[in-house]
């Protein structure tokens, strides 16, 4: 890894003439850093890399938010709402690396994308300003970032605005504890930063330069013997011999550094470019992700950054491009990516040619030759890539797959219908499409009540889809609340039998079935299992052929769709098949389907199903006095308070969870009781048995539909 002294860069030298990276080889890993800048709605991240951009010479203006001129912020949503709702990408070159650049969105509304772009990362750069105590996007990030062992640092941004930071750096050491410290600090109120890790003394607007050095550099040396006896016994270490220590100490979250600057200013982001090119950790020194196949037997498999391996790349990012069809961004972790090479995705037998690969420069696309190990890069076009494919030669344990990261699960929804007739087909269409670019947008088609639902993060989310299908896909739509996504389940064991016969003059239509349901408890309530359904062969003796197993699993989902006890999606059964007849003329897929269906149907009432209600976990943000109120309303919910905790300047934080049904509409209340100081955030957590009273009523109304269609 090229090595360049902050102190060095930060003092003497000039800034690069244009060079934009657009080089077409493939950089060498040790050249490459792969930066995503996450925090909070306002801190200025897209600002930063435009100032970052700018410093190196990528572009030849500084772009700024209100005129809508920023190399990230390029969708016309973002730029009215002055603030990112989607991810995006940027590169520069500086001293011969390459620096890759994901700004990504900093509502909870939005945080779907910033957590898909960790998948790319070596460094999580968590960009919060002055005005920030609490966030809960930022801790969010903080605590996926740490639990998948992903470099971290912090960079306090807008600091020429000459506030206390005080408050703020003790909510950070809240969040981050001892391993948060300094690398520069704030002069000459916030207009000029000083380097405390290569400076041992000297003055700075928090107090001596002295005690942060000590503090680092205590720091560092805590993961390295050697150096701790040299140091201890020296007095001191230049920054040289520490560098290995320091890339030991990100990777093993012994050490967050911390930043600062303004990029409005510009005030110390020629610093913390220096520090990006020393100090950030390249894709050889990282923990390698780990991934998983079918033979691993749970065990992880590592890929080496290695560019003469095999291919193996993930795409952390798909979006419905209107000029370039599907565009798939990825990264490379082994071997390396060609234009016009033949590869494959996932477990597809057909092999596909990259036609066009590219670097990403906010809307821009740049061709480029190839990529190697460590890379970041896109290629259009190629439709059989969906978010979290693998990209491969061939060459690599079938059916690979990256760990997920922890997506969360929308629950705020909308039920929708196009204004104009005969724009279904156009609106479905939308729909798919906005679904594969947003890991956080669902489309539900709930066949009890015909509704199409569409749930999403929260309010701003929901709104800005609407907006998208108006403005990018010209459907216009009427929307109302949905009903609230129940589920059912059994919870005891039972058979079910239907032997279907039909003649009707000419062929006929026979098949037996005998099957058996039982509960699958953890599918059931923890919400991992989207499928829900376990079908297995018990049959002995051929008694059904192997190609009518299909035809019953579609009549068993068939059932499960529709609902056995009110109208909800089954979810949380295993199914064996032990028995079944068949008649060597009338035995056809059809009749199966139906007698699969009508079996199931017959075990599940004997079952003893019952009602599922989605429960959510709620981190409500409030004003201290307010906590009695909040508590009191909770407990009328049906809600249940697990944890409050004391935040900075008189506000708490209480975690919580209640029934999705009683909390759809919260966000009035809270404003109410909290004379719009609160706010909160909504997650799925489990799913668990209705009150009695409800799966009564719930049953009481539903209507099944009647008849055999077939």
């Amino acid at each position: 890894m090229t090595t360049v002294s902050t102190s060095e860069s930060a003092s003497s030298r000039e800034r690069e003439q244009s060079h934009d990276g657009t080089t077409g080889r493939a950089a060498p890993s040790s050249a490459v850093r792969n930066i995503v800048l996450a925090g909070p709605t306002g801190s200025g991240k897209t600002s930063l890399i435009e100032a970052l951009l700018f410093e190196s010479g990528a572009t030849k203006r500084l772009g700024t938010i209100e005129h809508g001129d920023t190399v990230g912020d390029h969708d016309p949503i973002s730029r009215d709402l002055r603030h990112s709702i989607d991810s995006s990408m940027a590169h520069l070159v500086a001293h011969d690396t390459h620096l890759n650049l994901i700004d990504t969105p900093g509502s909870m509304d939005f945080i779907g994308r910033a957590i898909a772009a960790l998948a790319a990362s070596d460094l999580v750069v968590m960009v919060v300003d002055a005005r920030t105590i609490h966030d809960p996007a930022l801790r969010r990030i903080a605590s996926i970032a740490a639990e998948h062992k992903l470099a971290r640092m912090v960079v306090i941004n807008k600091i020429d605005e000459d506030r206390d930071l005080r408050p703020l750096l003790a909510s950070l050491g809240e969040l981050f504890g001892p391993a948060l410290r300094p690398i520069d600090l704030p002069n000459d109120h916030g207009h000029a930063v000083v380097d405390c890790f290569v400076e041992e003394g000297g003055a700075s607007d928090l107090g001596s330069v002295a005690s942060f050095h000590a503090g680092i550099i205590d720091q560092v040396v805590e993961v390295d013997d050697a150096l701790m006896e040299r140091y201890l016994s020296d007095g001191t270490l230049p920054p040289k011999p520490l560098h290995d220590a320091f890339e030991k100490a990100l990777r093993q979250g012994h050490l967050v550094p911390l930043a600062f600057c303004s990029a409005r200013e510009g005030t110390g982001i020629r610093q913390l470019l220096a520090d990006f090119i020393s100090l950030a950790p390249c894709p050889t020194e990282v923990n390698p992700r780990p991934f998983q196949h079918p033979a691993s037997e749970g065990e992880p498999w590592r890929p080496t950054c290695d560019p003469t391996l095999p291919l193996v790349a993930h795409a952390w990012k798909v979006a419905a491009d209107p000029y370039v069809g599907r565009l798939a961004t990825f990264r490379v972790h082994q071997g390396t990516i060609q234009r016009d090479s033949v590869i494959r995705v996932d477990d597809h037998r057909r092999t596909v040619r990259v036609a066009h690969l590219y670097r990403v420069q906010g809307r821009r696309l740049v061709e480029v030759e190839s990529l190697g190990a460590g890379d970041i890069g896109a290629v259009s076009k190629i439709d059989e890539i969906h978010t979290g494919s693998i990209l491969h030669d061939g060459r690599i344990p079938e059916g690979l797959q990256m760990d997920a990261l922890p997506i969360p699960r929308p629950m705020q929804g909308l039920a929708i219908t196009a204004v104009a007739k005969g724009a279904e087909a156009k609106l479905g269409e939308a729909l798919h499409k906005l679904a594969l670019e947003d890991p956080t947008f669902q489309v539900d088609h709930v066949a009890s009540t015909g509704e199409t639902v569409i749930r999403c993060l929260g309010d701003l989310h929901l709104k800005v889809v609407l907006r998208m299908l108006a403005e990018r896909f010209g459907v216009t739509v009427d929307s109302y609340p949905p009903r609230i996504p129940y589920r059912e389940s059994i919870t005891a064991s039972a058979e079910g039998h239907c032997r279907h016969k039909k003649q009707t003059g000419g062929a006929g239509q026979f098949a037996e079935v005998h099957l058996r349901v039982e509960p699958l408890e953890s599918a059931a309530l923890d919400g991992k299992n989207t499928s829900g359904l376990e079908l297995v062969d018990d049959t002995v003796g051929g008694s059904v052929p192997r190609q009518f197993f299909p035809a019953i699993e579609k009549g068993v989902r068939q059932a499960m769709d529709a609902g056995a006890l009110a109208g909800y999606p089954i979810r949380g059964v295993r199914v064996s098949v032990f028995d079944g007849k068949t008649h060597p003329v009338d035995s056809k897929e059809i009749a199966f389907v139906s007698a699969g269906r009508k079996a199931f149907l017959d075990a599940v009432s004997k079952a003893h199903p019952v009602l599922l209600e989605p429960f959510v976990t709620l981190e409500i943000t409030t004003p201290t006095q307010a906590l009695g109120s909040i508590a009191a309303d909770l407990s009328t919910r049906r809600g249940r308070i697990i944890e409050t905790l004391s935040l900075p300047s008189d506000t708490a934080l209480v975690r919580a969870e209640a029934p999705l049904a009683e909390v759809a509409s919260y966000g009035n209340t809270l404003k109410s009781m909290t004379r719009g100081l609160g706010s909160f955030v909504m997650e799925f957590s489990h799913d668990d048995l209705a009150p009695a009273s409800v799966q009564r009523q719930l049953a009481g109304e539903w209507k099944p539909r009647g008849g055999d269609d077939d």
